[in-house]
């Protein structure tokens, strides 16, 4: 038996900005939209171009809106994006910061030994 990750689901408002982030940041290719008319519900699957892993974006009227700061609530605090190398992280913390993304840690090496930014999905409103 094999078991892994197959796919992260996550909530969002604005289902077309974040999925155009993924994109355009991490090089993902994106499903065709999804669209259930009974439940107001659509989203798309991401994946990466060497992975299995998918990330799934999901939109629906009425979910509740998240009300503290991201990754500092209860439930899933961050999952990590594996760019290849110190330099990539780099270079892709510029990007994002010439962009105006929200970057919450500059690159450093963690305790842990990882070497890593912090940044979010989508600009805060």
């Amino acid at each position: 038996m094999t078991i892994n990750i197959e796919h992260l689901a996550i909530w969002t408002e604005n289902l077309e900005k974040v999925k155009d982030f993924y994109i355009k940041y991490f090089d993902m290719q994106c499903s065709e939209k999804y669209y259930n008319p009974t439940k107001q519900f659509t989203s798309y699957f991401l994946s990466f171009k060497n992975s299995n892993v998918r990330i799934e974006l999901m939109h629906r009227p009425g979910i509740l809106q998240h009300i503290g700061e991201k990754g500092i609530t209860n439930g899933l605090a961050h999952f990590t994006i594996s760019v290849g190398s110190k330099e990539a992280v780099d270079i892709l913390t510029v990007r994002l910061g010439t962009d105006n993304g929200i970057i919450q840690s500059e690159p450093r090496t963690t305790a842990d030994d990882y070497y890593e930014s912090v940044v979010l999905d989508l600009k805060a409103t």
